[in-house]
């Protein structure tokens, strides 16, 4: 059986082949799509929730509705470990989304770059930027049609 720590890195490098696959790669391929969009965020999935069930109960205190109740979750390492496998799942499928919304609007992937490196490192600051700049651009589309 792997120790979180394989578990981290295992988790953590699949998700950067995500990226590097969303950043790199061509989108013509449909099949490439699929694997930042949807195989390794299911795969990140099953791994988070096979965590999050072996793991959920066993912490005393610990829930969703108070912060106390977080914090006791996160006292245990295989639920710290759930709620980063969590975030890394649910990061790369909205830069995929991203990806392919940028894509249908026609904005470049020099300008998709930075916005997914705000996905990764900061997930809803990446989505917020995003959101503005298309609303922004899809504006100007338009107001020149």
């Amino acid at each position: 059986m792997l120790s979180n720590s394989q578990l981290f890195d295992w988790a953590g490098q699949l998700a950067m082949l995500g990226w590097f696959t969303l950043v790199f790669l061509p989108r013509r391929w449909q099949l490439l799509n699929w694997v930042p969009g949807y195989i390794i965020p299911l795969a990140l999935s099953l791994l988070y929730a096979g965590l999050i069930l072996a793991n959920f109960f066993t912490v005393e205190g610990g829930g969703y509705s108070s912060l106390a109740k977080v914090r006791a979750l996160f006292s245990q390492e295989e639920l710290l470990l759930a709620g980063w496998v969590h975030y890394l799942a649910f990061d790369l499928f909205v830069g995929a989304w991203i990806a392919r919304s940028a894509d249908e609007i026609g904005l470049s992937r020099l300008f998709q770059a930075p916005i997914f490196a705000a996905t990764l490192m900061f997930g809803p600051v990446g989505l917020a930027l995003f959101l503005l700049i298309r609303l922004h651009f899809t504006r100007d589309i338009k107001a020149m049609s």
